[in-house]
């Protein structure tokens, strides 16, 4: 725990509490009835030095580590942000990795003399733009019918000659709406995991449609969009990496989003605690406050401690990850263990809020609503489990 409190990193979270002050609080509900997040906040947030965060600078981020984007995390929820705010703002943290993993790839590439890989000027053309806040990026995995089946993606890509012709749908796209461009899986080669590749599709291209912007039980502040390909000619030059070795990419990066999905949650519940006993401490009935009441400071006690205890098994974790170990069980485990703990906090937190609880008006309000995402978000819950029970050797 030590190694996660560091002075650079409680610095960065005092940064992240005044940009969420100044920036975020006063607008926030605007931005949740509106469905979406202005550009401009993407700007504010990468002139500070916050976009960037966990994305080396030698692509145009600030540098740090996942302990560092962790921390980011933690400290806008805690500041009376909110999930669906992590999600509208840092889209590109799931957009870009796959950009730059591949950059990456391509530069060792050429320094042992060999062709690099297609997609080298990805980075320049969109990290770059996306890290200065001037473009927004999403990722297309999601399919109408598909759920969790990455593996099974219809979305097809046909080479033709310097082009793939497109063709498919995608559904349920954060930051569909409004992205610039898309990292998309596509169906490159045969079935199953092995014909899988991601190709970086603009907005504006031929034949690629950004659908209705869909309405959500909760991250109202983050638009989430359908995506239509119908023929869409795309360069191979916007291919990430090579042809047909997607999946694992997308599976690579799976690692760090889960890690931020359990922080969002267990940051969430911490939340709710404060929200919950500021409100018992100052709501009275019967003639005194509610925290006079064995049975309200017993249940702040219980929410209290299951907040914490899964705050420390989340960043032990990803401190673990940050060393570079795999640890894909444990991060499943991680994320469940967070986001159960978050769903019961949340619960309770609202119920002591009686009636004022249900209302727009109470911020627990909007944290029961986004929630209940985590649970689906990078995974399902489910999925989890069946990495679990294979980590166990079932």
């Amino acid at each position: 725990m030590t190694f996660v409190d560091t002075l650079e990193r409680r610095q960065l979270r005092e940064l992240t509490q005044t940009f969420m002050a100044k920036e975020v609080l006063p607008h926030l509900d605007d931005w949740e009835r509106a469905g979406e997040v202005p550009r401009e906040l993407h700007a504010t947030a990468a002139r500070i030095g916050l976009l960037g965060i966990g994305f080396p600078e030698k692509v145009g981020g600030s540098g740090g580590d996942l302990l560092d984007s962790v921390a980011v995390t933690e400290e806008i929820i805690r500041s009376g942000g909110s999930s669906g705010l992590v999600a509208a703002l840092f889209t590109h943290g799931i957009a870009l990795p796959h950009l730059v993993t591949a950059s990456d790839r391509a530069t060792g590439d050429a320094g042992t003399g060999t062709t690099p890989a297609a997609g080298t000027n990805l980075v320049e053309r969109y990290v770059r733009p996306t890290l200065a806040g001037t473009m927004i990026g999403a990722l297309a995995i999601t399919e109408p019918g598909g759920g969790s089946d990455v593996a099974g993606l219809r979305t097809t890509a046909r080479r033709d000659g310097d082009h793939y012709v497109v063709n498919g749908a995608k559904a349920y796209i954060t930051s569909g709406y409004r992205a610039d461009f898309v990292t998309v899986a596509v169906r490159t080669g045969g079935p199953g995991a092995d014909g899988i590749s991601l190709l970086v599709i603009e907005k504006g291209m031929s034949g690629f449609t950004v659908g209705r912007r869909m309405e959500k039980l909760g991250w109202h502040c983050s638009d989430t969009a359908e995506l239509s390909f119908v023929d869409v000619r795309v360069p191979v030059a916007n291919r990430v990496g090579e042809e047909n070795t997607g999946f694992l990419s997308i599976m690579q990066n799976f690692a760090a989003e889960r890690v931020s999905l359990a922080t969002q949650a267990y940051a969430t519940a911490q939340r709710c605690v404060e929200l919950a006993r500021g409100w018992c401490q100052d709501r009275e009935t019967f003639g005194r406050p509610l925290t006079s009441r064995q049975l309200v400071r017993h249940r702040l006690a219980e929410m209290h401690t299951r907040a914490e205890s899964v705050r420390a098994y989340v960043l032990d974790v990803a401190t673990r990850v940050a060393a570079g170990e795999p640890a894909m069980t444990e991060i499943a485990m991680a994320k469940n263990a967070a986001v159960d703990a978050c769903a019961e906090v949340v619960d309770a937190a609202l119920q002591l809020h009686g009636g004022f609880g249900c209302m727009r008006d109470a911020e627990v309000e909007r944290h029961y609503r986004d929630q209940r995402i985590l649970s689906i978000g990078g995974g399902t819950t489910e999925i989890m489990n069946e990495i679990i029970a294979k980590g166990m050797g079932l």
